[in-house]
Parts: C-alpha cells; sequence; structure tokens
C-alpha cells in the first residue's frame, strides 16, 4: 500500500470534516447503540458576535474536543452542545462605533426596532464568520443543536426565569448607586470593570478651618456631596467629635456634615477619617445605609458636576479636581498633597472611566431567604430555606462540583462571601428587554405581553450573564421540555447536569458563578459536576495579545500553514489545568513535523502488510520491549485523560510515537522484517502500534488520524469498519 510522500492537510481537512458532519455522529442519538451509552455533555462556553475567534478561543475549544473526542471513544453519548453568546453591550458598542464612522449616525437617529435590527444583522453576520472558523479547528459539535442566547427558544427562557425570580421575590427595583458607564450610558456589573494603574495625586485638607478632622481623597471634586465624616468607633483622637454636626460652606457649596463611627473604617489608613459621599461610592453608600444619612448627587450620567454654581457646575469631573483643589490651596486648607499609584475604574467593554451615582435598576437579592421546593444540592434539602448565596457557595463546598485547579475554589468562595446584589438592567438596545410592563401605577411582569393598549414596557435590557446563566439548561430544551411528562426522556434530562464546563479562569464569577446560581434556583440542581479552569494563552514574552502591542496571532494562518492538527498539538503541549500557554509559533512548526512523522510511520508499516487477525506473539526482546511500553503509554494517557491532565496525555503519546515506535521499535524491526519466520509476526505488532497511535492521538489531532485510518480501511487491514471517531478506546 502507497501513502503519498507528504501529508497535505489542505488536501484532507475539509475532506475528513464532511464525512464527519455526513455520518451524523457528531449527534449522539445517532452513535451506534446510542440507547446503551451514558451521557456526557459539555457545553460550549458561547463565543461573542463581536467578531473572529483568536488563539483564546482555539486553545479553549481545542481542549474541549480532546475530552469529547476521548469521550465518544470511551462509548459515551457524548453531546458537546454549540452556541454564541450576543454578548449585549460589547456588541452594541462595536456596532455603534463602526456605523458611527462610516454613516455619521447613533442609536438615537432611529427608533428601538430599527437599531436592535440593524445591530442583530451585524451579529448574525460575524455568528457566520466564527461558525465556519469552529469547523476550520475540527470540533465535533452537534450542530444540529445550535443556539444563540437572543434567539427565540433563549428568550423564552429568560422570561420564564425572570418571572419565576420576580415572584419569589428575588427581583426588585431600587434606587441604589450603581457603577455608571459614562461613555457607554449604561450600569456595569462589579465584575465588568477592569482596572488600570494609574498615577493620581491623594490630597489631604480640611473641608473648613474649624472643621476638626482632615480627610484624604484622590478626588476632592466629589467633597461637595459629602454628608459625613467615618471614624473608626475604637480611635481614641475622634471619639470626642462622634455623634456632632457641622454646618459649613466648602468650595461654594454648603455641606451639613455629621461625625459618625464605623467599623469599617481603618484608623490606620491616612488619616483615619473618611469623608461620606454616599451618592458616588459604592463603600461610603453602605455606610450611608447603615447610618440614615441622606444622598446628595453631584455628578452627572455624563460625568459632569451638577452643582457648584459658576465655579463647578457643568464642569467635567477632572477639570473639577483641579478647580477644587486649587481653591483649598488659596483658602489654606490643604494640608499635604502627595503622588501615589491607583487602580483606575474602566469599563470592560468601552473603557469609559466609571462615576458610581444613584440610579433605579432592577437587581437580584443574594441574600434573601427563599423556599427551594425540589432540590437536588447537597446541603439545601427539598422544601428547607435557602439563598441564593448559599446555593453557590454549597455546591462548590460539598465538592457536588468540583472545581480543576483546586486552588481557585478558594478565590471563588471569597467573591462569593464579599457579594452584593447583582444589577441587572442596562441602558442598552441589544439584549433581552426586560419582561416587566407598566400602566400607571400598575406593573405587570410575564413571558407575553398583557392585552391592552397602556402597557408600557421597561426600556431597560438585562445583563448578558443572565441569559446566559442559563446555558447549559435553556440549550437542552428548558422551560418547554421542564413540563414534559415525567419519565418521558428528553435533552433535559438525558443531558443535564452536564459532565464538565471547561471556561478560562477570568470567567469564574462572571459565568461560572451565575450558572451555579440560576440552576440552583430554577431547577433545584447543579448545572455541571467539574469546572476545568484554563489559562490565558500569552506570546512568547508573556504578554497577552492585544491590538495595542500589536502581536495577534490569526488561529486560522496558523492551520493554514502547519495544519489544523499541529496547532492543536502546540496548544495543549505543555498546558497544564489553571496555567496560562506560552504561544510560540515555533511550537507549532515543530508539530508540523510531528505530523509528517507520523506520516512517514504509517508509510513505512503500510508498504507491505496484509492482515486479517489481531494475533501476534512477542518473539524478540525488542517486540516485548515495545508492547511493554505501548501498555504503560495507554494506562498512562487514560489516566491523564480521565484526570483532565490533557497535557501530560499528549506529551506521552509524543514521546511514545516518536521515540519509542519511531526511533527504536521501527529500527529493530527492519532486520525483523527480512527474516521469514519473523516478517508476519512483526507486520502485525506494527500494525498493531500504528492503530493504537492512531486512537491515543485521534482526541488531539483528529484530521491525520483519520485519515491514515481511512488508508486502513481501504485496503479491509483487520476489517475496520466505521471511522476512527467512532472506534473503541485502546485498553
Amino acid at each position: 500500500m502507497e501513502l503519498d510522500k507528504a501529508y497535505d492537510h489542505n488536501q484532507v481537512e475539509d475532506k475528513i470534516y464532511k464525512q464527519w458532519e455526513d455520518s451524523g455522529y457528531f449527534n449522539p442519538d445517532n452513535l451506534p447503540d446510542a440507547q446503551m451509552r451514558e451521557p456526557f455533555t459539555i457545553s460550549l462556553p458561547p463565543p461573542n458576535v463581536t467578531g473572529i475567534l483568536h488563539l483564546g478561543h482555539a486553545f479553549e475549544d481545542t481542549i474541549q474536543d480532546a475530552v469529547i473526542r476521548y469521550q465518544r471513544m470511551r462509548g459515551k453519548k457524548t453531546l458537546w452542545l454549540p452556541g454564541t453568546d450576543h454578548a449585549a453591550i460589547a456588541t452594541q458598542a462595536k456596532f455603534e462605533k463602526e456605523h458611527y464612522k462610516k454613516e455619521g449616525k447613533s442609536r438615537h437617529d432611529y427608533s428601538r426596532t430599527e437599531f436592535f435590527d440593524m445591530i442583530n444583522k451585524f451579529a448574525l453576520e460575524n455568528q457566520s464568520s466564527i461558525l465556519g472558523q469552529l469547523h476550520k479547528l475540527g470540533l465535533s459539535l452537534d450542530w444540529s443543536r445550535l443556539a444563540f442566547t437572543l434567539d427565540k427558544p433563549r428568550e423564552l427562557a429568560v422570561r420564564a426565569a425572570f418571572k419565576q425570580m420576580f415572584e419569589a421575590g428575588l427581583i426588585y427595583r431600587a434606587d441604589r448607586v450603581v457603577n455608571w458607564d459614562p461613555k457607554g450610558q449604561t450600569t456595569v456589573s462589579d465584575d465588568e470593570i477592569e482596572y488600570e494603574e494609574t498615577k493620581a495625586t491623594l490630597f489631604t485638607f480640611k473641608y473648613s478651618k474649624d472643621f476638626p478632622i482632615s480627610i484624604s481623597t484622590t478626588r476632592p471634586e466629589t467633597k461637595i456631596g459629602d454628608t459625613a465624616v467615618a471614624v473608626n468607633p475604637h480611635d481614641d483622637r475622634y471619639k470626642q467629635y462622634v455623634g456632632k454636626a457641622y454646618d459649613l460652606e466648602f468650595c461654594g457649596v454648603p455641606l451639613h456634615i455629621k461625625i459618625i463611627a464605623d467599623e469599617s473604617v481603618e484608623k490606620d489608613f491616612g488619616t483615619g477619617a473618611l469623608g461620606v459621599t454616599p451618592a458616588h461610592s459604592m463603600v461610603d453608600y453602605e455606610i450611608a445605609q447603615r447610618h440614615n444619612l441622606s444622598l446628595k448627587t453631584v455628578i452627572n450620567e455624563f460625568a459632569k458636576m451638577t452643582v457648584g454654581g459658576r465655579l463647578l457646575e457643568g464642569k467635567k469631573t477632572a477639570e473639577a479636581r483641579e478647580i477644587v483643589a486649587n481653591w483649598l490651596r488659596e483658602n489654606g486648607l490643604m494640608e499635604k498633597e502627595e503622588a501615589v499609584t491607583q487602580n483606575l475604574s474602566k469599563a470592560q467593554r468601552t473603557g469609559g472611566v466609571i462615576e458610581p451615582l444613584p440610579k433605579l435598576q432592577w437587581f437580584i437579592e443574594v441574600n434573601k431567604e427563599f423556599i427551594l421546593p425540589n432540590s437536588k444540592l447537597s446541603g439545601i434539602p427539598s422544601g428547607s430555606k435557602t439563598t441564593l448565596k448559599d446555593i453557590m457557595r454549597k455546591a462548590v463546598e460539598s465538592k457536588q462540583i468540583a472545581i480543576m485547579p483546586e486552588r481557585f475554589e478558594k478565590t471563588y468562595h471569597h467573591w462569593i462571601e464579599n457579594l452584593r446584589d447583582w444589577c441587572i438592567s442596562r441602558q442598552i438596545i441589544y439584549g433581552h428587554q426586560i419582561p416587566v410592563w407598566y400602566n400607571g401605577e400598575e406593573i405587570y411582569c410575564g413571558i407575553e405581553a398583557p392585552s391592552g393598549q397602556d402597557w408600557i414596557q421597561d426600556t431597560d435590557t438585562l445583563d448578558t450573564w443572565f441569559s446566559s446563566g442559563l446555558w447549559t439548561f435553556s440549550t437542552l430544551g428548558w422551560p418547554s421540555s421542564a413540563e414534559a411528562p415525567e419519565g418521558k426522556p428528553n435533552d433535559l434530562s438525558t443531558f443535564h447536569p452536564t459532565s464538565v464546563m471547561m471556561p478560562g479562569y477570568e470567567i469564574l464569577f462572571f459565568w461560572v458563578a451565575r450558572m451555579i446560581l440560576m440552576s440552583g434556583f430554577l431547577l433545584g440542581d447543579i448545572p455541571f459536576h467539574k469546572v476545568y479552569l484554563h489559562g490565558v494563552v500569552r506570546d512568547k514574552q508573556g504578554r497577552k495579545f492585544s491590538k495595542s502591542l500589536n502581536n495577534g496571532i490569526d488561529p486560522l494562518d496558523m492551520m493554514e500553514k502547519y495544519g489544523t492538527d499541529a496547532l492543536r498539538m502546540a496548544l495543549i503541549f505543555g498546558a497544564a489545568p489553571g496555567n496560562d500557554v506560552i504561544f510560540d509559533e515555533q511550537k507549532v512548526k515543530g508539530m508540523k513535523h510531528f505530523a509528517n512523522k507520523l506520516w512517514n510511520i504509517a508509510r513505512f508499516i503500510l508498504q507491505d502488510i496484509q492482515s486479517d487477525d489481531w494475533h501476534w506473539e512477542a518473539k524478540t526482546d525488542a517486540d516485548k520491549i515495545i508492547l511493554e511500553k505501548l501498555e504503560t503509554t495507554i494506562k498512562t494517557v487514560t489516566e491523564n485523560l480521565d484526570t483532565y491532565q490533557l497535557h501530560e496525555a499528549a506529551q506521552k503519546i509524543y514521546q511514545f510515537t516518536w521515540h519509542e515506535l519511531a526511533d527504536v521499535y521501527i529500527e529493530a524491526s527492519k532486520p525483523q522484517l527480512q527474516n521469514p519466520e519473523l516478517k508476519k509476526n512483526t507486520q502485525k505488532l506494527l500494525l498493531h502500534n500504528l492503530i493504537t497511535v492512531l486512537k491515543l492521538l485521534h482526541p488531539f489531532m483528529p484530521f491525520i488520524t483519520e485519515e491514515i485510518w481511512g488508508k486502513l480501511k481501504e485496503q479491509n487491514l483487520l476489517k475496520l469498519n466505521d471511522l476512527l471517531m467512532v472506534s473503541q478506546w485502546p485498553k
């Protein structure tokens, strides 16, 4: 049997992918003996429809595909469910920017429906490109179950979830201080903020000459909104002032300042006194709630001052900062100015500097008790009282959900303990509009709009993490399948909870915790059994890929140049769970050489062989050694894949294939093939090694392994009659 002299990935990959799709085996219902198989499910973390896939996506999707292919070969009923995320703020911000450049128009030039439709068209065009790229990566996703977080089934799920939480009293609307993005003109959650290290000035001063306490701040312009000064109750310096109130004028603005004692104040930090600005600081707002302080708004949605007369009113906050600082100097109130480094809060999607502002918004209450009627959650019996925070904590604490690597459990619990109520409303157009309608003082929450002409729907949309929090079960038919007859199999009962979720560690809180929250409340169950957190792909200098560094690498270019298998193997090789991945094109080039090595191994073994049985003997020392090495490799690789140590498995297979099989045994086999008494047995042993290597390598390098397998089928060797992707994993 003659193979081509060189492996040409460009001639193979599209052909092989079509074979896989035509087989129908991506759909678990079509697998051989599907009804007898134990389910194994992964929900693809849905990529945002804001552009093309990057190397991070390629890495994340490759490790999931390797796991799915392995479990399919282990005889599982494998479902890998694909989808994309509408990504609300990110998609609208990108579309709005591009549309304004091209047309000179913003959202205000269109009706809500017109603008929504324009963004959605843009999103679906991007989705089409993304799906094409997922195909190029060789991903064995069940395309028949493709979902989109803004499609009709997900809209039903979102409205049903909102209604249930609203009726349970867990969703409420209130005026509270939120993170406001002046650039995007919307609220953002704590987890959608990035921190940029910047230089700033820490000003220490008094409000007036007769005020007894000095305070420090980097934002003196906000002090015209102060209503109190907080000190630690155990700070002897200030005990005599606690409970007193002072009326004064600060930069032309009258203030009424009360001295209060609060345990949250660090007496050894700065002056040990905190100027409390309840309307413009999350921390100060919480202090104000404890002490019944009023909120005084002095900054608006455009980050401009709203009080202060001609001196301050209408000025941008940065300009107002200098005006107030000058006023303090001129009036002899400035005591100290220090250069400091601080973390500036910025909106992740728009880059706008965050302004904490009091706004009327929708929230999910995480500490409110409710009764969970049907529970499969550890430590929360059916019919018992619990909270959303308890659900998130106990699911991981009880080990019902295992987080890998385990070190991230501590990070997870720390986040849960400090979790505030979740602000779920956004002032944008693209997304799920909040399913609440108003008619005068009357409020209606439902899946469908109420009948009648006078009802007006709330204009806010939901945080994108609300819809993606439902991902593992909304994609399996919830809420419709939840109403299916008892005992009747459906996707939800068959495939949920899913087996493993494999996102990057940076969205542990954004997404993983919220999926646990949503699944716990709505289903009384966990969304997945394991969370495998992977790292970030960085360049060879250890930097993140970014436009500003001009170090981006398109995975499509790598696949075109070296082949998809080479890119996949290079990304997995050396990538331990939770650790960042250093990407170097030379690694991909090296894995192309490995693919060529595998091809040449197959060429050598298949050039003069005939076999229709599996019977062989270890007749020589070389035979014994290679069989022992092969046995050890099968055992180790299987253990590695069972424990999600994919990098270890990949390295072990690489080592065996290149060094033990090619460098040692094939060389030892050459004189044996010249010996008539040993030839046929040696051929069978070589073929056995090749077939086993193809199976072991298939999860990582599916294209070349399936192509060689197809050549074996053409020769009817060992009566192989199906695709490698559904062959039995070596034992």
